[in-house]
């Protein structure tokens, strides 16, 4: 007879191994296992981002997005003090370049003071003498934002697992669930063979496939995980000292995404991106990329349209600027001229798992589904690399509530 594992996590990413890893912490005991399809960790969302430290600015007082957030920042520099990874606190600028960003500056600013956040307005004369490369109008200064490689940052987490005990198979893919009375059996793929695990409870952190996997275990989702692609360049070494803080642009809080930005990478380098373009496949971070089933799903899901048609205007003008390279540099030259279109040098794109209803809303904070012996990270939107420790505590605090419920009944 098979073995019944405590817990099974899928999911390699940065909130699937903090999971597992505070699992094992918490229960010593337990037999958990970390299933992952690809053969190392973090090689979808958590290693395709900018390597951020969030502070919290964006996010709505009191929602999980803000809370997570402002402890996850603590918690991952914490955690990478104590494991000797490098971490830069260099501090972020949100540039106003006109008057509608400068109003919108201001609102910014007095939510960032509602979370809790320390930053400073700066002026016009403040901005230019910090950062002469930038142009704009004033900005807020945010002290807290730092840079990390997060990678590293989740093969150490899994590491840390391994070395309490937890046993982790790479290269296996999920092609099954069935949730049966005392314990869920999840199939797998491993290296062309087929293979079967059974688990107590069943964390599942599955990113760009949550949709499908929730959907595998009898979960009627009324959502659909929608790809969007953020394009980057990098910039050459001789601009590499361009700039001293990350540098982004007031966002439209009409729109969904964040806008261009440079980023400073733990590696000294310089990114420029991302933008959000329509993706037509789901894993998809080359230059040209198609999936026939992530489309043809895409494409009948009723809340893709609906999304689009609210959101046209902008798609569009997207789509233009990632193939119309002075579209794109317009929107850096705006508060960083110096920078030429030779320059913007090729980089890695990202794939943004944004859970869409079939209302067309975009699920803006964090999304979970449930039965007895299942939980399913249905959407973690950034900052969930930020966040992903007290996300990981989140997830165990339900999970053992879920286990408690179980045991009165039996």
């Amino acid at each position: 007879m098979a073995k019944v594992h405590d817990f099974i996590v899928i999911g390699g990413g940065i909130v699937g191994v903090s999971t597992a890893w505070q699992l094992k912490q918490k229960h010593p005991q337990a037999s958990i296992v970390l299933v992952e399809k690809e053969s190392s960790f973090a090689k979808h969302q958590t290693g395709h981002n900018s390597g951020v430290i969030h502070a919290g600015v964006y996010y709505q007082p009191g929602s999980l997005k803000a809370d997570f957030c402002k402890r996850g920042a603590e918690a991952t520099k914490r955690f990478c003090a104590e494991h000797n990874i490098a971490v830069e606190n260099c501090g972020k600028l949100l540039v106003a370049t006109n008057a509608i960003e400068k109003k919108r500056m201001d609102a910014l600013y007095q939510r960032c003071i509602e979370n809790g956040i320390d930053v400073a307005l700066l002026s016009q004369a403040k901005l230019e003498e910090i950062e002469p490369n930038i142009t704009g109008l004033g900005a807020i200064k945010v002290e807290a934002t730092s840079i990390v490689d997060y990678q590293l940052v989740t093969q150490t987490m899994a590491e840390q697992f391994q070395s309490l005990g937890g046993e982790v198979l790479l290269s296996t893919e999920v092609t099954a669930l069935n949730e049966q009375q005392d314990c869920v059996e999840i199939n797998c793929r491993t290296n062309g063979a087929s293979t079967s695990l059974q688990a107590r409870q069943l964390v599942v952190c599955g990113g760009l496939m949550a949709d499908r996997l929730a959907s595998m275990i009898g979960i009627d989702v009324d959502f659909q995980i929608i790809p969007y692609r953020g394009e980057y360049y990098q910039l050459p070494a001789k601009h590499h000292d361009i700039i001293s803080h990350l540098i982004y642009p007031i966002p439209d809080p009409e729109l969904p995404f964040l806008g261009v930005h440079l980023t400073r990478m733990i590696d000294g380098s310089l990114t420029v991106g991302p933008n959000a373009v329509q993706g037509f496949k789901r894993e998809g971070y080359g230059r040209i990329n198609f999936s026939l089933k992530d489309t043809v799903d895409m494409l009948k899901f009723l809340g893709f349209w609906r999304v689009s048609r609210t959101h046209w205007k902008s798609g569009l003008r997207e789509l233009k600027n990632s193939v119309w390279r002075p579209g794109y540099l317009q929107l850096v030259q705006k508060y960083c001229p110096a920078i030429k279109a030779n320059e913007l040098l090729p980089y890695p794109a990202g794939i943004r798992a944004q859970a869409v209803m079939s209302d067309g809303s975009l699920v803006h904070d964090f999304l979970f589904a449930e039965t007895a012996r299942s939980l399913h990270v249905c959407n973690a939107p950034s900052p969930a690399a930020t966040s992903a420790i007290p996300i990981g505590e989140y997830i165990c605090s339900k999970v053992e509530a879920k286990l408690q419920t179980l045991e009165n009944i039996e």
